[in-house]
């Protein structure tokens, strides 16, 4: 099940590892994608920390983290094309966790709560 954050990014876990990527949501905002900056693998991260920048024809954009732990890797198929963000941003992934604290999950919003708040920006 994925869950997001008010920044827009999303996420799945398997295991205790947290998968994490940005919504259509965001990507439709942002216009087409032309470059990502992505964030270091082994780098220990907290909850709302600034890990990767993404920039299109209309804006740039910090990407923030919804968990905290340890990236374990990083979708470097995204730095040769940035722009597979614009046709299927939900189920490409920009970064990969190993999470420190299960429960922050708790705090983030399921997708029916994520249209709802999406909905009212």
């Amino acid at each position: 099940m994925k869950k997001y954050n008010e920044e827009h990014e999303w996420v799945t876990v398997e295991g205790d590892v947290a998968t994490i990527g940005v919504s259509k949501y965001a990507i439709d905002q942002l216009g087409d994608v032309t470059f990502l900056e992505l964030p270091e693998v082994d780098s220990d991260i907290s909850t709302g920390d600034s890990v990767a920048f993404i920039e299109s024809v209309k804006a740039a954009s910090d990407i923030y983290t919804p968990v905290s732990g340890t990236i374990v890797e990083a979708n470097e198929d995204l730095l040769d094309a940035p722009e597979s963000l614009n046709e299927d941003a939900e189920n490409i992934f920009i970064f990969k966790v190993k999470l420190s604290d299960v429960s922050e999950l708790d705090s983030l919003m399921d997708e029916e709560a994520y249209t709802k708040f999406i909905e009212t920006l």
